[in-house]
């Protein structure tokens, strides 16, 4: 007996792909004994050096306890360190260092293969017409945001 869900809706079929994507990403992540919020602001942290702890904890929408706690973790690691600026102890500013840089870098390149693997049924002509299909209906949505 098959008691697998019979997936017939085009969202749920939209939700499987995303789950593939995801499970793929997770995978990458867990391969480098990272948490996801630790990849996320490795990666944050790689395009935005220098950040504040404030600015982490608003993007990744959680409390400054838990960034600090977070911070700890890949500090102990060395992927990342706080310097003081300024000479003002209270401003510290949060840097990925080249190994946490490194750790993360791919994750991109990573995506790309995944997205490539997923699409890999389709000719070109249907990958458009998907294309075309997803991007008439989210025209239409609103723009997902970090906030």
């Amino acid at each position: 007996m098959d008691d697998a869900p019979k997936l017939t809706s085009p969202l749920d079929l939209v939700r499987w792909i995303g789950w593939a994507q995801q499970k793929a990403g997770e995978d990458w992540i867990r391969a480098r004994e990272l948490s996801h919020p630790q990849a996320f602001v490795l990666g944050y942290l790689a395009k935005r050096p220098g950040a504040i702890q404030r600015d982490i904890a608003e993007v990744t929408r959680t409390s400054a306890a838990s960034v600090t706690s977070l911070l700890q973790g890949l500090e102990r690691r060395e992927l990342v360190e706080r310097r003081t600026e300024g000479g003002d102890e209270r401003s510290k500013r949060v840097y990925a260092t080249p190994a946490g840089v490194e750790l993360i870098a791919g994750f991109d390149t990573a995506m790309a293969a995944t997205e490539e693997t997923i699409l890999a049924p389709l000719s070109q002509a249907e990958r458009d017409t998907l294309h075309a299909l997803l991007s008439k209906i989210t025209a239409e949505l609103p723009q997902p945001t970090r906030s």
